[in-house]
């Protein structure tokens, strides 16, 4: 049996969805992989074998889908169909990313409910949440190389990724003030750097 072409590498230049249709059932193969940690899913799917987003561009798009109001990967999906087909595009990512997944959740619905209070049932789900963080924590650690090329410089992002871990994970401050603050304090660096490029072109 042949192996499997090997994946090209993801900082070349991005390819498209070939349709709207295209962008519906990527969307929808993506979500329906989602369970617990969809970060690891998306980048995997976007960056690495569609090659709709390079790295940096993922982490752009991805750190602009955070800030919006309303889950991550559903701004991500609104962004990536808005860019290549308009609303229709759009629409039809934000589509994919919601169909099959509400009847997916109501039919678990129905039938976690006859089994919540089992201890399988509640052993399963927190081995679900350990593998999701596990997923996420990955998926950081392999965008970190993206950083490389980052205007501000890897050094600074890492050091306001360690600032916004201590402020939310050991502190508890709420998320709306570490946006403010720290999210406040990244954006004014970076507008300076990006003057200083440019002034220096």
């Amino acid at each position: 049996m042949p192996l499997a072409a090997p994946l090209p590498p993801a900082d070349e230049a991005p390819s498209a969805p070939r349709s709207v249709l295209d962008l519906f059932l990527a969307f929808t193969w993506l979500a329906l992989q989602g369970f617990g940690g969809v970060l690891a899913v998306v980048q995997r799917e976007l960056v690495e074998k569609k090659r709709w987003l390079t790295r940096e561009q993922f982490i752009e798009d991805w750190a602009v889908a955070q800030i919006m109001p309303g889950p991550n990967v559903v701004n991500l999906s609104l962004m990536i169909g808005g860019r290549h087909f308009g609303p229709r595009g759009a629409l039809a990512a934000l589509a994919g990313m919601l169909l099959a997944p509400l009847v997916v959740v109501l039919i678990l619905a129905v039938l976690y409910g006859t089994v919540a209070e089992h201890p399988l049932a509640q052993g399963a789900l927190r081995g679900m949440g350990a593998v999701a963080a596990g997923l996420i924590t990955a998926t950081g650690i392999k965008l970190v190389t993206a950083l490389d090329r980052n205007p501000m410089g890897q050094a600074v992002c890492l050091i306001l990724a360690v600032l916004t871990f201590v402020a939310i994970a050991l502190l508890r401050w709420p998320l709306a003030w570490v946006l403010a603050g720290i999210g406040s304090v990244a954006c004014l660096w970076a507008y300076r750097v990006l003057g200083r490029m440019e002034v220096l072109r």
